[in-house]
């Protein structure tokens, strides 16, 4: 399960990336280590184009499931989930790189993997739904208000995360034609981007810290 990711890169180098026409981030500073719960940028299909703005990571759960927030959706013919595949409610996660946990004693350690020793930008299928509610970090002192919030979709692991996480990693998106399609494309064409990005196009960048530093 995919807790951790990172977005080291500018404002304009994510603009560029993913042919923004609105930008509603503010001043957007490099975010070595987003965790769930927070607020972080997510990219999604409006009349003008695309639209970069920040929402707050983590789905309701589903009834009787507990109260932590889904951060990771796998299954997804699940009736829960169906509403939220829908083109108006799918967007782009922006990463450079992400985390899973090795099982290792006395601790466990954050390896980091990318798509190269560089980080270039990709993408997260995620999706996005308004709630009303309160949701934030305890050090946030949070109120009950209405939420934009995101999770993004996760498949089984490849040959380079599955030694350090072998349930599952989340769906990468590398290139403006993927991008395109998990905007706006029919479901059950966009679906079929759920699958683990192959061996060859990503790599381990770093272990040990639990905010990426490259």
């Amino acid at each position: 399960m995919c807790n951790l990711y990172s977005l080291n890169k500018g404002q304009d180098a994510i603009r560029k990336a993913f042919g923004l026409t609105e930008d509603r981030t503010g001043n957007l500073p490099p975010l070595p280590g987003i965790f769930p719960d927070q607020m972080a940028p997510v990219v999604r299909r409006r009349d003008a184009g695309r639209e970069l703005s920040m929402m707050r990571w983590g789905f309701p759960p589903p009834p009787k499931v507990g109260t932590q927030p889904v951060t990771n959706v796998r299954n997804v013919a699940s009736p829960y989930w169906r509403p939220w595949l829908k083109p108006e409610h799918r967007c782009l996660v922006p990463v450079s790189a992400f985390s899973e946990y090795a099982d290792t004693k006395p601790k466990k350690t954050p390896v980091w993997f990318a798509l190269d020793d560089d980080r270039p930008l990709f993408a997260f299928a995620g999706i996005w739904r308004p709630w009303t509610g309160v949701r934030g970090p305890k050090r946030d002192e949070p109120v009950e208000e209405e939420h934009r919030l995101y999770s993004f979709l996760t498949t089984e692991a490849n040959g380079v995360v599955g030694p350090v996480h072998p349930k599952a990693m989340p769906v990468l998106l590398t290139t403006e034609d993927e991008w395109s399609a998990w905007l706006e494309a029919p479901a059950e064409e966009a679906l079929k981007l759920q699958r683990p990005l192959p061996d060859a196009m990503m790599k381990v960048v770093a272990r040990g810290e639990r905010r990426d530093v490259g």
